[in-house]
């Protein structure tokens, strides 16, 4: 089973900490840790007001949040990223090529399903990327059950 799972997006405001506070609610296992970074992030900055929204509206508890940026030491004590984005893989891997086998699309078993960004657009963007990153997460909880990406 995997203990450290990182997920990345972009300003680390709306996407990922939604990923992040979903896998915390749907994870049982209190030894595996979930964090969330991003590529460009808006340091120190809390979840975007309508991610915030969306989640409490679907009963997932918004732990405290607060924005920081991916660095090569929290990319090599995670077991598993999950990424957005392709262009975030790109950047991932810039950073630290040697993490490319534990780097992986959220939307993986989604048809490679990329997480369109919803930062600074209406409410209804928030709730698809809710519902969006809600199917992802579903599907990558057997396989931090069982350790195995593949």
């Amino acid at each position: 089973m995997f203990s450290n799972v990182l997920v990345v997006c972009v300003g680390n405001i709306c996407r990922s900490p939604m990923a992040e506070a979903m896998f915390r609610q749907r994870v049982p296992n209190a030894r595996v840790q979930i964090s969330s970074a991003g590529t460009h992030a808006m340091l120190s900055s809390t979840i975007d007001p309508l991610a915030q929204a969306v989640l409490l509206v679907n009963d997932v508890p918004a732990h405290k949040h607060r924005s920081r940026q991916i660095d090569r030491q929290m990319l090599h004590e995670a077991e598993l990223i999950l990424v957005m984005e392709h262009r975030q893989t790109q950047s991932v891997l810039k950073l630290a090529p040697e993490v490319r086998g534990k780097t992986f699309l959220i939307g993986k078993w989604q048809h490679a399903l990329e997480i369109a960004d919803p930062y600074r657009r209406p409410k209804l963007a928030f709730e698809q990327t809710y519902e969006q990153l809600s199917r992802c997460v579903d599907d990558w909880l057997p396989y931090l059950q069982s350790g195995d990406p593949r």
